[in-house]
């Protein structure tokens, strides 16, 4: 276009387009994909059968999935096909709730297990007859599925079958129909302007000043070379290489996604999430010293010395145990020696949780480092976090001090949370 004016408006509507197509396509990205939502995927069974699958997936969570998987061998058999090897489902319950009983009385597939495994299943005696018939039609139907999510009327959520998801294509489709339209309108407004100014320009009775204001070009070669472009554009280099290098300096020492490769690829996913793993139960010094310690050989050894062990990772922990050499962890979270920190005083005084600090870690496949771990950082925390003092004789007389004096929350900072010397020696 020659004219300014219409410059403007080509360009306006070309950039309006250009939003609404990229609010469409993420709008239709994010309802045409339901099962990439957190809330849109739902544990259920393989056939949906009810509540008594449903039932039946909470008692095996609950008291077998530590030790058994359908399709692997864990602690004990892998349970894909396990009614085939009982001679009714009543003798399969028998088993579950006396195992010892059963394989004392001579049961030949009991028997079996026993000199496989070496060792006793536990008895689930507590569990109650609905409970029991529960989780084994929870193992007939094969174990754990993914279904979709679908919102019903109403916006309640209903399960539906993966293929269901599939409806978002059409969604696509309608939406990239639209931005279509949209640009044919672009066309037909680019050829109206066209004609209405090659209208006006023919007209003979418009005042000079109007026909100079339609006809004027944009001089974008002025533009350009024009020293208050270039000292615009000095500018903000200067502001994006002193930006870049005070934030590479601010830097120095934070370490926050850290996360090195470890002579054993430990996951966490798979212990402390899948599993259920208590942190407390490897990093034993958490609640009794400054360090939560890095977990011993010996502490692997009273599962691993009968679960997976020969896979080559296991076989790394016993070249350790036959070596007496301990493993090389690499550490991840390392503050500086200036600065005093006490997991037991944060955790079995404060009652602060493990996630406060180190994150969701039964999502980490990989251990890294979540927070930045910096001073401003731990004194954020020390200003916002309110003390767990009821119930606590520890904080007794420091509650009584502060109701007298202040209103509210007793904080970290008002039992001197702040000071330099709590933290720095």
């Amino acid at each position: 276009m020659k004219g300014t004016f219409c410059s403007r408006l080509i360009s306006g509507f070309c950039s309006f387009l250009l939003v609404l197509g990229v609010a469409f396509s993420s709008a239709g990205q994010e309802i045409a994909q339901p099962a990439a939502a957190p809330a849109a995927v739902a544990p259920a069974v393989a056939d949906a059968g009810g509540a008594e699958l449903i039932q039946g997936e909470a008692v095996f969570n609950a008291n077998c999935k530590q030790c058994h998987a359908f399709n692997e061998v864990v602690v004990g058999p892998a349970l894909a096909g396990v009614l085939g090897r009982w001679p009714s489902e009543a003798a399969m319950g028998q088993f579950i709730k006396y195992p010892q009983k059963v394989i004392e009385s001579g049961d030949p597939y009991a028997k079996a297990l026993y000199e496989k495994y070496k060792q006793y299943m536990p008895n689930h005696d507590f569990l109650s007859d609905a409970d029991l018939k529960a989780v084994i039609s929870y193992i007939k139907s094969g174990g754990p599925k993914e279904v979709v999510a679908v919102a019903g009327p109403g916006g309640d959520a209903k399960t539906g079958t993966a293929e269901e998801g599939a409806s978002g294509t059409t969604l696509n489709l309608i939406l990239g129909l639209m931005v279509v339209v949209l640009f044919i309108v672009l066309i037909v407004l680019v050829l109206m302007v066209n004609i209405l100014t090659r209208s006006i320009k023919t007209n003979t009775e418009i005042p000079v000043a109007d026909k100079a204001f339609i006809e004027q070009k944009s001089n974008w070669g002025a533009f350009f070379g024009s020293p208050a472009f270039r000292t615009f554009v000095i500018w903000v280099g200067i502001f994006f290489v002193a930006k870049a290098g005070f934030d590479k300096t601010y830097a120095i020492g934070i370490n926050q996604g850290y996360a090195p490769a470890q002579p054993i690829a430990f996951s966490h996913k798979l212990h402390a999430g899948m599993y259920e793993i208590d942190c407390n139960y490897c990093h034993t010094g958490v609640n009794r010293g400054k360090r939560a310690t890095i977990p011993a050989v010996n502490i692997c050894m009273n599962c691993h010395n009968a679960i997976k062990t020969n896979s080559p990772e296991i076989k790394k922990i016993w070249k350790a145990v036959r070596t007496n050499e301990p493993i090389k962890w690499v550490r991840v979270h390392n503050l500086p020696d200036l600065a005093y920190f006490n997991h037991a005083q944060h955790v079995k005084v404060g009652g602060v949780e493990c996630v406060t600090c180190h994150g969701d870690v039964k999502q980490m496949e990989v251990i890294q480092q979540h927070s930045t771990l910096t001073m401003g950082w731990c004194i954020n925390c020390h200003r916002q976090t309110a003390v767990k003092g009821e119930g606590n004789a520890y904080y007794d007389k420091l509650l009584i001090l502060h109701k007298e004096s202040k209103k509210g929350d007793m904080h970290v900072a008002d039992i001197g949370g702040l000071e330099c010397s709590k933290c720095h020696y």
